[in-house]
C-alpha cells in the first residue's frame, strides 16, 4: 500500500508541474483544422520572414455562416500552433450563435506547439539605440524583432486574410499569451491603430527589467483611443530553493519575475484606465499558473472578438 501511495504522489507531483509550466517541446498533434468543424472552414498558408530565417504557418478559420454587411470581425492569435491546439469545437459552436469572427492562427512551420527561438525574436521589442537584444531566458536566442514581425502581420498576413473573407476593418482584435502577451502590449503602445482590441494573457512584463512598462508610460503621454483586456494567473508554483545545480534558464526567469511587484499587471491596468481613453478590463485567475493561462484566456478572447464585452467580469473603466 505504501509503495502504491508513493507512486501516486510522484505522478501527482509530475502532473502538477506540467500544469504549472507550458511544455514548449510538446508536439501539436491533430487539431480542429485536421478534424474539421460544421461551423468553420480552415485553410493553411506558409510564409517566410523577409530574411528567410523564420517560417510561419497560418491557419485561417472562416465561418460557414454568411458575413454581415460590414464583414466579419477578425481575431489574430499569436502562438498559433498552441492556440489552435487548445481550440475546442464547443467554442466554435458558441461563436456561431454570437456572430462568428474569422480566426487567424499565426504559428510556425513546425510540428511542435511552439518554436521557441523564432518567437523569442518575433515577440520581443527592440531596445532604444538599436543595441542587440539577447533573450532573458536563453542566452543563445536573439530578440528584438517585434516591429519586423508586426510589419509582417500588417503587410502580408492581413492582406492574405482579407483575400480569403470580407473583413470588418473596424473590428480587428489581437491576442497573445506570455511573450505573445508582451508583443500584444508592445503593439498597443507603439501602433494602437493596427487593431481595435488588444487581449494580453499573462504577458511577460518582467522582460528586460520591465521594459514594456516604460513603453506604457510613454504611451500614456499621447492621447489615443484604445481597448485593452488584461488577463493574469495568480497561482505560484512552489520551487525548490535555488542552488548551484539549478537550471540557468529556470533561475533567469525566476529572478526576472521576482524583480517586479506581484501586482504589476493590475497596476498597469489601473494606470491605463486612469488615462480615460478607452475601456480597460482586468481579470485575475487566482488558481491558474502561467501555462494554463493560455487555454483559459482563449475562450474570453474568442467571445470578446465576437462583441461579448461582459465575458470579463471586472472592468477597471468603461
Amino acid at each position: 500500500m505504501n509503495r502504491w501511495l508513493s507512486i501516486i504522489l510522484v505522478l501527482l507531483a509530475i502532473s502538477g508541474a506540467a500544469m504549472a509550466k507550458p511544455d514548449l517541446s510538446q508536439p501539436l498533434g491533430p487539431t480542429l483544422a485536421d478534424r474539421g468543424s460544421p461551423h468553420y472552414r480552415f485553410s493553411r498558408h506558409e510564409l517566410a520572414s523577409a530574411d528567410g530565417q523564420r517560417h510561419y504557418r497560418i491557419w485561417i478559420a472562416t465561418p460557414v455562416q454568411a458575413a454581415p454587411r460590414a464583414g466579419y470581425p477578425v481575431l489574430y492569435l499569436l502562438d498559433g500552433n498552441a492556440a489552435l491546439g487548445a481550440l475546442q469545437e464547443a467554442q466554435l459552436a458558441d461563436l456561431a450563435r454570437r456572430g462568428p469572427p474569422v480566426l487567424v492562427f499565426i504559428g510556425y512551420a513546425t510540428d511542435l506547439r511552439f518554436d521557441v527561438t523564432a518567437r523569442a525574436y518575433d515577440y520581443t521589442p527592440p531596445l532604444p539605440g538599436g543595441e542587440p537584444v539577447i533573450d532573458d531566458i536563453a542566452r543563445q536566442r536573439l530578440g528584438g524583432g517585434a516591429d519586423v514581425f508586426l510589419d509582417l502581420i500588417e503587410q502580408r498576413i492581413k492582406p492574405l486574410v482579407q483575400a480569403q473573407a470580407p473583413i470588418d476593418l473596424m473590428r480587428q482584435s489581437l491576442w497573445g499569451h506570455s511573450y505573445g502577451g508582451l508583443l500584444t502590449l508592445h503593439a498597443l503602445f507603439t501602433r494602437p491603430a493596427s487593431f481595435q482590441r488588444y487581449i494580453a494573457a499573462d504577458p511577460s512584463l518582467w522582460w528586460q527589467g520591465g521594459f514594456i512598462l516604460q513603453e506604457a508610460r510613454a504611451f500614456l503621454t499621447r492621447p489615443q483611443a484604445f481597448d485593452l483586456t488584461l488577463l493574469t494567473g495568480g497561482a505560484v508554483r512552489e520551487r525548490p530553493p535555488a542552488g548551484k545545480n539549478e537550471d540557468p534558464q529556470v533561475r533567469a526567469r525566476r529572478e526576472a519575475v521576482a524583480a517586479l511587484p506581484a501586482n504589476a499587471a493590475e497596476r498597469l491596468a489601473e494606470q491605463l484606465a486612469t488615462a480615460g481613453h478607452g475601456p480597460v478590463r482586468y481579470k485575475r485567475y487566482a488558481d491558474l499558473g502561467h501555462g494554463p493561462m493560455l487555454p483559459a484566456s482563449l475562450g474570453p478572447a474568442l467571445r470578446l472578438s465576437a462583441g461579448d464585452d461582459e465575458v470579463i467580469t471586472r472592468w477597471i473603466s468603461k
